[in-house]
């Protein structure tokens, strides 16, 4: 019997992509990006939405602190950080005053003590200076603020903070308070952030009662009715 060599040509069996499979591959490639592009459009929303979660779980441990160590609680939300500019508006901590060990009476002066470390804030989601405010008997004023002394924090923490407080028996003492949160940007690390195109109704929060207990916005409307005829690059 003779053997037989099969020699097998390589190019043969190949073949070439058809139009019809080109464009196909085209379609499944333009629905993906597509796709993409409509998650990264509503990743703000959910910036807003997981922070104002966050606030509301840090108001709830400011209020436990105070009735636990019947002193008083803040929230405090950087106004103007020293050396940590990029923090402004977007680091909220807890803290609470400290006792005298012997008398148990609040130190004079007043100095705070941090319960953490607190949160940042997603990139693009700020806490509003326009927008969260405080009832007064006639009138609507705006979150107090102060230069606290803050007990054995380091040089990233020193500077000027808003705050919400809560006395030792766990009652806000600015009932009726509201805490907003946007969506924006900042043309400099310490300039106040501003209102972008896609960004331009992603608001949330809630209003602080006397039992220190939150209600949450349902809406941006509920916040402010001037929240929906802001233009791009309105501060907020």
């Amino acid at each position: 019997m003779h053997s037989i060599d099969l020699k097998v040509d390589p190019q043969r069996g190949r073949r070439a992509f058809t139009l019809v499979e080109m464009l196909v591959v085209v379609i499944i490639m333009a629905i993906l990006m597509t796709a993409g592009a409509i998650g990264l459009s509503g990743m703000t929303g959910k910036s807003v939405t997981s922070s104002v979660a966050s606030a509301e779980s840090l108001f709830d441990e400011a209020r436990l602190l105070a009735v636990s160590q019947q002193t008083r609680a803040r929230v405090l939300i950087a106004q103007s950080l020293t050396n940590n500019p990029n923090d402004n508006l977007r680091h909220i901590l807890v803290a609470s005053a400290d006792l005298d060990p012997l008398t148990g009476v609040e130190k004079s002066p007043v100095s705070w003590t941090l319960s953490n470390r607190g949160v940042i804030l997603p990139d693009q989601a700020y806490f509003s200076k326009a927008y969260s405010f405080k009832v007064q008997k006639t009138s609507i004023g705006t979150i107090p603020s102060e230069t606290p002394t803050l007990t054995g924090a380091k040089s990233a923490y020193a500077g000027s903070y808003f705050y919400y407080e809560f006395n030792s028996e766990g009652i806000c003492t600015t009932p009726g308070a509201g805490f907003v949160i946007g969506n924006g940007a900042r043309r400099a690390v310490d300039a106040s952030p501003v209102v972008t195109a896609a960004g331009k109704r992603d608001f949330g929060g809630f209003v602080v009662w006397r039992n220190g207990r939150t209600s949450v916005f349902r809406s941006p409307a509920q916040i402010s009715n001037s929240i929906s005829s802001l233009a791009p690059g309105s501060s907020f």
